[in-house]
């Protein structure tokens, strides 16, 4: 009797350990349900933030380079001008003399040295910023001409820091043989085939008389039909002549 009483005891303390368990999770899914309905809203309305964020960023970033596209940085002018006006001319007789451009007044949307004044032989570099993107553009094309000056695009530090980063893969491609060059903040990468291996190429993919078009195909074929039409003529023209000769 008293196990029967034991057994019945245990029964029940198991059937009470499932039933908490299951109301335990019944209870903690309940709440876990509220709690995304109530947070969903909340989870959305930072989606949206974020997105806005992120939009505002690349608004910012545009007008930065937009603000900063039509400049470029000169560097190792030496610093004797005493204005901004001897600073200019100089700069337009550096241009005229190597690159033959020529620099008119209304080219020029500002000009000044970067940084504060220092006591080195170092010269601070130049900030150009033209009024067209065009000028800025013919000077940028003939900078190799250019010998007591040199002069790069006008990026943000951000860009600066990216184009940093990128110098030991652009080394790396270029031991390769690969062409790459940095464009903006990204490294672009060509593959640099030798001229044999493309005449190889080429000479492997021409089309062949039986892969031409069938446009082709067609006026070789007419063209090879009128010949034969005009042999035909001309036979049957031998064999009346001869018929005729043969009657007389």
């Amino acid at each position: 009797m008293d196990e029967q009483f034991q057994m019945l005891f245990d029964n029940m303390k198991m059937e009470i350990k499932n039933q908490t368990i299951e109301l335990t999770e019944t209870i903690t899914k309940n709440i876990m349900s509220r709690l995304e309905e109530k947070l969903k809203p909340i989870t959305e309305e930072n989606r949206l933030l974020k997105t806005k964020l992120e939009n505002m960023q690349e608004e910012m970033d545009h007008l930065k380079w937009e603000k900063r596209s039509k400049n470029i940085v000169i560097f190792g002018l030496k610093e004797v001008e005493n204005s901004t006006s001897e600073l200019l001319m100089k700069v337009k007789e550096v241009f005229q003399h190597d690159a033959r451009i020529v620099i008119e007044e209304y080219d020029v949307n500002n000009l000044y040295r970067i940084g504060k004044a220092n006591r080195n032989d170092k010269p601070r570099p130049i900030l150009f910023s033209f009024v067209s993107y065009m000028k800025k553009t013919e000077i940028l094309a003939n900078k190799k001409k250019l010998k007591e000056i040199y002069i790069t695009e006008d990026y943000s530090k951000e860009v600066l820091e990216r184009r940093k980063a990128l110098l030991s893969k652009l080394k790396e491609e270029r031991s390769k043989g690969n062409i790459a060059y940095l464009k903006y903040d990204k490294l672009v990468i060509k593959e640099n085939i030798p001229s044999n291996e493309k005449r190889k190429r080429e000479s492997s993919t021409s089309p062949q008389n039986d892969l031409q078009p069938r446009k082709q195909q067609n006026l070789n074929a007419s063209k090879t039909n009128r010949i034969n039409a005009f042999d035909v003529m001309r036979g049957r023209s031998n064999s009346l002549s001869t018929l005729q000769g043969n009657k007389q």
